[in-house]
């Protein structure tokens, strides 16, 4: 799967804030994710992440969205 830094994931299930999506800050046999609801940040396996995703959206795709 293709994910890079700074690509946003939204993931099966919420965070206990309530959001459901989660910026990616480092890639690797781990991954660091970034709540975009309260900013809480976590260490989770590739293959936990790989299987609860549901959608991705680029960082370019974001950057023209915003422009």
């Amino acid at each position: 799967m293709d994910l890079n830094i700074g690509d946003i994931v939204k993931l099966k299930k919420q965070h206990p804030c309530g959001s459901s999506e989660w910026e990616i800050l480092r890639v690797g046999m781990d991954f660091r994710l970034k709540c975009l609801g309260c900013g809480h940040q976590i260490m989770i396996p590739r293959k936990q992440v790989e299987k609860s995703i549901r959608k991705i959206t680029k960082k370019e795709e974001r950057l023209q969205e915003e422009q």
